[in-house]
């Protein structure tokens, strides 16, 4: 290591990883478990925590202050078209400033704007413009943020699948909790209590980020220092070395037509169908449902070790039609309620498959950008499923589409075992390191 590069390790709070350890395995770094992760662990789930929050506080809030359902939409596309938008150029700003002290950047700037949002709603004081410019701003904080999240898994644990794992259970019951939690504030304070309750976790998340100190990058590979080379220049780099890699972009590809055809359309039309044949309560059951499959999800991804991470993950996603085809069958709630822990667990296993795979196979001076590209990539077409919803429900009826969706997703889990990159792809803990691409 140079100086000045360890002088960028102090700076960034990593480990100068000159102690004797072996090669590629920092000692800082334990399979899974270890002071570093722990904090880790725990930013991830208490954020995770206050982020299911919010979408209870701003219907609440916003009705309460004379808006209808189109202003509560509004307040968090805002948010969601920010992140989805700059999400790319996240992952080149990580790579040219370090994950650490962007990720606490964000965590700060976000602890600011829900505070902001808390006095608005205490006060009385509620607009929509603002709320929709806070939620734009913790948008931008967030594609900050999310590129450096996956290359601070493997810095912190050697057991990357485990430690995925881990974080996909925590993440998952913090889902189940966190809109009970928020209903509770609403009921016994108001909604700003929920906002300022969402600002603490960002605050909490900030300070374990303050204490971890990340060891260096695996491998002894280190993000260079690019100085003044242009951000264009970072930009290609990053978009080559995605498009070299046929399993990532082919993965990507197939997911935006689960985006389109699947995901974006169930969500919205499961909510409506739910709650009109069956109530709210019974919509509140399938969800808590979903959330604890993928917490079942998650659980079996820390056991199951296999050779083909990508084909095991794509014969679990299998198992997500059960939960469109249920609700667009008008089965009864038992029903729904288990189809929807069925999916749950086989998109969970999946979750951490795929990104154990993108943190493993991909170079660590270029995972952030790919990180970035994958998450606008999988994202993207999610907005476009969610405005066709409507139009299709209208003209097929919510069940028809329902039923067609779960028709796509079993051929979108076909096409994934279609593709060879994808079926043959071998973890990389298992297979001989090889020149090139993978």
């Amino acid at each position: 290591m140079t100086g000045a590069d360890a002088r960028r390790a102090i700076d960034e709070g990593e480990s100068t990883g000159t102690e004797a350890v072996p090669v590629g395995v920092p000692a800082a770094r334990r399979a899974v478990w270890s002071r570093d992760f722990a904090l880790f662990f725990t930013a991830r789930a208490i954020a995770r925590l206050g982020d299911t929050m919010l979408p209870v506080a701003l219907a609440a809030g916003l009705l309460q202050h004379g808006y209808g359902a189109g202003a509560v939409g509004l307040a968090m596309a805002s948010t969601a078209a920010a992140f989805a938008g700059l999400v790319v150029f996240g992952g080149v700003i990580a790579d040219r400033f370090g994950t650490r002290r962007l990720m606490i950047g964000a965590d700060l700037v976000r602890l600011g704007t829900q505070s902001v949002a808390a006095a608005l709603f205490f006060t009385g004081h509620v607009v929509l413009w603002q709320i929709c410019a806070i939620g734009f701003a913790n948008g931008v904080a967030g594609a900050v943020f999310q590129p450096g999240v996956a290359s601070t898994v493997p810095r912190l644990a050697s057991d990357v699948q485990g430690a995925n794992g881990a974080i996909r259970v925590a993440e998952s019951a913090a889902q189940l909790a966190g809109p009970a939690v928020a209903g509770v504030l609403v009921g016994f304070a108001s909604p700003g209590g929920v906002f300022a309750a969402h600002a603490t976790t960002y605050a909490v998340s900030a300070l374990c980020l303050l204490l971890l100190r990340l060891p260096p990058l695996p491998g002894g590979a280190r993000v260079p220092n690019r100085g003044p080379r242009a951000f264009r220049a970072d930009l290609i780099e990053g978009w080559r070395e995605f498009r070299a890699r046929s399993w990532l972009w082919g993965v990507i590809a197939v997911w935006c037509v689960y985006m389109i055809a699947v995901w974006g359309p169930t969500v919205p039309l499961v909510a409506t169908e739910v709650v009109q044949q069956h109530g709210a309560r019974a919509y509140g059951l399938v969800n808590s449902a979903l959330g604890a499959g993928t917490v079942a999800g998650g659980l079996l991804a820390l056991r199951l070790r296999p050779r083909h991470m990508l084909r095991a993950g794509a014969v679990a996603l299998f198992a997500f039609f059960v939960f469109p085809a249920a609700v667009g069958l008008g089965l009864d709630v038992p029903a729904m309620a288990t189809g929807a822990a069925v999916a749950g667990a086989g998109t969970s296993f999946w979750g951490v498959m795929w990104a154990t795979s993108v943190q493993t196979q991909v170079p660590a001076d270029v995972l952030n950008r790919i990180h970035a590209y994958d998450v606008a990539g999988s994202l993207a077409m999610m907005p476009v499923g969610q405005a066709l919803a409507g139009p299709a429900a209208g003209l097929l009826g919510a069940g028809q589409v329902l039923r067609i969706s779960a028709v796509v997703s079993v051929a979108v889990a076909a096409a994934l075992l279609a593709l060879p990159a994808v079926r043959g792809l071998v973890r990389a803990d298992l297979r001989l390191r090889a020149p090139g691409p993978h």
